[in-house]
């Protein structure tokens, strides 16, 4: 069985750090952020610049090269909400080190990035929504299923698709924790893979307690069936926690030599 897959999160426009890197084009702190994230193990790395309604063409090619230039053997995940920008940044990407991950669709406006991830041989995050939060796992698993049946009309492959059940905050919705475990069971049970962004489940609670909280979850949501996260990797509790599960669930090869470390 393939290992659990971990999309580094820390490339995001929502830091200070990282959005005045983009705007201003500097390099530097982008591949500091970026080489972190690969050194504690990250398989893929989220790029989200944001909007980025102006120029968010010419700055998702830009930084793709960046860091294809500098990481060639670390795929990319591409995180804007524009639509332009992701298929601008997928005609420059190099597939070698592994397919580009769109993030995201839904059911609803976005949908039409399942075209995208079809002309381009790319993968794709599935958001079980179509606007805002399902009200419930029956509203989920219906916009999981109209999510794949378009896909597979286009003839995208299920393997290639990441369905995201999304995750809700603890703090405000602790009574939804187990309902959203449900829907990884209930997708998984379906054959199909997920994933989802740990960092929702912790937003708002004390920074000491945000990566125990996500560690935590993290663990009951692969017991669940969850097949990848996107994540803080330099969260080594968290690491640790997905190491572990691998082992227990049988799927890393390396048990002896893991146990042994």
């Amino acid at each position: 069985m393939a290992r659990f897959l971990t999309i580094g999160e820390r490339i995001h426009v929502i830091s200070p750090v990282i959005r005045k890197a983009l705007q201003e084009r500097d390099p530097k702190p982008i591949l500091e952020r970026a080489k972190e994230q690969v050194l504690a193990g990250a398989h893929y790395l989220d790029v989200n610049i944001g909007p980025a309604e102006r120029d968010g063409e010419e700055l998702m090619q830009w930084v793709v090269k960046l860091l294809q230039a500098e990481f060639p053997n670390t795929p990319l995940c591409l995180d804007t909400a524009n639509a332009r920008a992701i298929e601008a940044g997928l005609k420059v990407y190099d597939p070698k080190p592994g397919k580009a991950i769109i993030n995201s669709a839904d059911a609803g406006s976005r949908m039409g990035m399942l075209e995208v991830a079809a002309e381009y041989g790319a993968m794709v995050i599935g958001l079980c929504a179509k606007e805002g939060i399902p009200r419930d796992n029956d509203e989920r698993i219906t916009y999981c299923t109209e999510i794949l049946d378009r896909a597979m009309q286009l003839g995208l492959n299920p393997e290639d698709i990441l369905f995201d059940p999304l995750f809700v905050v603890v703090k405000g919705m602790q009574d939804k924790q187990q309902e959203v475990l449900e829907a990884v069971r209930q997708i998984s049970e379906m054959g199909l893979k997920t994933t989802g962004g740990l960092s929702n489940v912790s937003n708002g609670c004390p920074k000491e307690l945000r990566g125990l909280i996500e560690a935590v979850f993290c663990s009951m949501a692969i017991q669940s069936g969850l097949t990848s996260a996107i994540i803080n990797p330099c969260n080594k509790m968290l690491m640790d926690v997905i190491k572990t599960a691998e082992v227990i669930k049988g799927w890393n090869l390396y048990c002896d030599s893991y146990l042994e470390l």
